[in-house]
């Protein structure tokens, strides 16, 4: 009996799930450490029936047409789905796999982080020794606002903006707020209160976003948004770069309108060395390392894997994280 075979778009994915598809399956693999190029997917797809993919790569009619009716499943090493086309997905009856929950408690440690060193300037002040700024102890140099007895903003009450409430409460603040189409039962853990975004934008010393990717939300962070915000405000994007009109962003770092902004996704990923964002002391840019434990990037790799196996052996039931389309 033929193995199935199973394209993986990156080569540099943790050998853990690497290693569980090549025990069932033939797989074919994108030889770089870096995302296919589009005319490469297209022509690796063919004739596979299960797709490994990341959040780089885009998945949409075109791909699936390329593949042809043999391919089962979709599984994608990331809990953002947006880089699939979900109606074409539904429409070929292809099951897709994903990983959410997994990278929850390393993403939230990783927000915190940021906006620590967002709001306290660790990156500012670390430069400021190698330039020889750094003259003696000042008591106003340096200095960025704390977090005790401050009131937090989360966009997004969803796992990531649960548990990253749930690390900011030990810091003593103040207030935690958030927005969510729904009260949140387990924001009585931290003593969250569901309001109106412009209430949390006007409001909020802090404004951390963890909303998916949606139409309503695309780019829902424009001039106006921080406009309403406070001009001490702290800003923190960990959800995807399209969330914020990056050249509003941009405007409102230079002028003033808010304090400062932490970022560890953007438009495009990776940013331009020539972006203005870059030559900004008050913004901080990481390279979209949210989930990036080793543990955490092996797990997501073992359930990707697991999600593809169970579908190709005839147990779609046994997926251990399925997306209901």
């Amino acid at each position: 009996m033929n193995r199935p075979k199973v394209l993986i778009t990156r080569s540099d994915i943790p050998t853990v799930g690497l290693n569980l598809l090549k025990e069932q399956c033939d797989v074919i693999i994108w030889e770089k450490p870096e995302p296919i190029p589009r005319s490469a997917l297209l022509s690796k797809i063919q004739n596979v029936d299960g797709v490994y993919c990341l959040l780089t790569d885009k998945i949409d009619a075109e791909v699936l047409d390329a593949a042809g009716p043999q391919l089962k499943v979709v599984a994608s090493m990331s809990v953002g789905v947006d880089h699939l086309d979900l109606q074409a997905l539904k429409k070929r009856n292809i099951k897709v796999g994903y990983t959410p929950g997994i990278l929850t408690d390393a993403t939230a440690e990783l927000t915190v982080a940021l906006l620590l060193a967002t709001s306290r300037r660790l990156i500012e002040a670390n430069r400021a020794i190698y330039k020889g700024e750094w003259k003696a102890w000042s008591p106003t140099w340096m200095c960025g606002p704390g977090l005790s007895g401050s009131t937090v903003g989360i966009v997004g009450l969803g796992r990531i903006g649960t548990q990253v409430a749930k690390c900011l409460k030990g810091f003593n603040v103040n207030k935690i707020l958030y927005t969510s189409r729904n009260v949140k039962q387990e924001a009585s853990e931290f003593g969250g209160e569901k309001v109106e975004l412009d209430l949390l934008l006007q409001t909020s010393d802090f404004v951390i976003v963890t909303t998916a990717l949606t139409t309503e939300t695309r780019q829902m962070f424009n001039q106006s948004a921080f406009t309403k915000m406070k001009k001490s405000a702290i800003f923190i994007n960990v959800s995807r770069g399209e969330v914020v009109d990056q050249p509003a962003l941009l405007e409102a770092l230079k002028n003033g309108t808010i304090q400062a902004a932490g970022l560890d996704v953007m438009t495009p990923e990776p940013i331009p060395l020539n972006s203005e964002l870059l030559k900004l002391n008050n913004c901080v840019i990481l390279p979209h390392i949210g989930s990036a434990a080793i543990e955490t990037r092996e797990e997501m790799s073992r359930i990707t894997a697991k999600n593809i196996i169970a579908v190709l052996i005839g147990k779609p039931a046994e997926m251990p994280t399925p997306l209901q389309l």
